[in-house]
């Protein structure tokens, strides 16, 4: 399917050939080396390549493409409502952290880069937009509401990113991405996906052509910094056991099923007086971008989430993740236990098993490619304290806070193919 080359080892992005204010830009950030996705995949993307890279969560590919289309876009002008580099990310949450990392870059090459996601006003995005815009990032359902209602037109994009793309495969967005890249003509593409399964080989297939292929980490998580736990645990105990690690120092992020079951857990946490927020695709966009935002930032410790809401999660610093409830396969808990141990950081890795999940975990930890330690704990257990720091609740309670309801754009008139939209090799520049 594709050209594959190993990663180079650089050791500064002077040598990759970018442009001096973003050297500036990047050393005032204090990013002094690239990681190995960014060393391998930058040289192939700045030459203009497509390029397919297979990389997990934390390894530093929103700088591996976003340094690229940056540099690619810098000196180039926009024009209203028409955007010339393009991010599609599968979560609203995905989407304003890529942001967050190349905003600071776009300034320094007075570039403007933007966010349109779901949960927030259509309006102001709309307003936004007409102003001019350089890179555009986003998730591809609002990005769809903004090109039906012609307040988004994508003629003049040349430069267009999938990150995460087994992510949107997993949640469904293949068919608004594939009607997306449809009305996008010819340009370089750039996919990045920890997985390639058959619905994003076959997208791979029908827009990327010639890409070369990185690779730099294997699917699994066999991360040296990382260690596995499961603790065995009766269902009367579990309560307990969870607001003891929840208590712990350090920022931490608990996994559940559903959004009824990370409202009450992160209410009896907040009732003990655990600093706790809950994030789940149930509440508006600003909730969840206040809470994300406090969690980044330190103010609440923990995170109580559901999966689909947690695909957004990259913050790091978190040095404890627990599955309360276990994930549903094995692919499930590669992706929770990758908010954490990114970049070079330590980590822990927690699943609670009652003895009726015993064979179920058993069975799915061996699928995920890891041997983790089996510990039966109780609250209070040494133990316990041994391996995730947990301490007694301070059983003060925490003020809870009031939601906002989210606005909702109007739909408009459907998708047309544009003319120019590639399908012939093209050649190599």
């Amino acid at each position: 399917m594709a050209e594959a080359r190993p990663a180079r080892k650089t050791v500064t992005f002077a040598e990759l050939g970018l442009p001096t204010p973003l050297l500036a830009a990047l050393e005032e950030a204090g990013i002094e080396e690239p990681f190995p996705i960014q060393a391998a995949t930058l040289p192939d993307a700045l030459a203009g390549r497509d390029v397919l890279g297979r990389a997990q969560t934390g390894s530093g590919k929103t700088l591996a493409f976003g340094l690229a289309l940056l540099t690619r876009l810098h000196k180039g002008s926009a024009r209203p409502g028409r955007p010339r580099g393009l991010v599609l990310v599968p979560t609203r949450e995905l989407a304003v952290q890529v942001a967050d990392a190349l905003l600071p870059l776009a300034r320094s090459l007075g570039l403007w880069c933007r966010t349109v996601v779901g949960g927030l006003s259509f309006s102001r995005q709309a307003d936004q937009l007409e102003r001019g815009i350089d890179l555009l990032i986003a998730t591809p359902g609002r990005l769809s509401d903004h090109v039906r209602q012609g307040t988004c037109k994508l003629d003049d994009v040349r430069f267009v990113t999938l990150d995460e793309a087994d992510q949107m495969a997993d949640m469904g967005f293949l068919p608004q991405v594939r009607a997306i890249l449809d009305l996008v003509p010819e340009g370089q593409r750039m996919l990045f996906s920890a997985t390639l399964d058959r619905d994003v080989a076959a997208l791979v297939d029908e827009y990327l052509t010639e890409p070369v292929t990185h690779s730099v980490s294997p699917p699994t998580a066999s991360v040296s910094t990382m260690e596995h736990h499961l603790l065995l645990v009766s269902r009367e105990d579990k309560p307990a056991v969870v607001a003891e690690m929840a208590a712990r120092d350090g920022r931490t992020i608990m996994f559940l099923r559903t959004k009824h079951h990370v409202d009450r857990l992160t209410r009896q946490l907040r009732a003990v007086g655990v600093e706790a927020g809950a994030l789940h695709g149930g509440k508006p966009q600003g909730a969840r971008n206040r809470v994300l935002g406090e969690f980044k930032d330190g103010r609440l410790p923990v995170l109580v989430a559901t999966d689909v809401a947690a695909r957004g999660i990259h913050v790091d610093g978190v040095s404890l993740v627990v599955h309360v409830d276990p994930p549903a396969d094995a692919k499930g808990y590669l992706h929770r236990a990758g908010r954490t141990a990114r970049a070079g950081e330590a980590g822990t890795v927690v699943t609670l098993v009652t003895h009726q999940e015993r064979r179920t975990v058993f069975r799915m930890t061996e699928q995920a490619g890891v041997e983790p330690e089996r510990t039966k704990v109780r609250p209070g257990d040494a133990d316990l304290v041994r391996i995730t720091g947990a301490r007694t609740p301070s059983g003060e309670p925490v003020a809870e806070q009031a939601p906002r309801r989210p606005s909702r754009p109007s739909s408009g008139p459907a998708f047309r193919r544009h003319p120019a939209r590639r399908r012939a090799p093209r050649p190599v520049r």
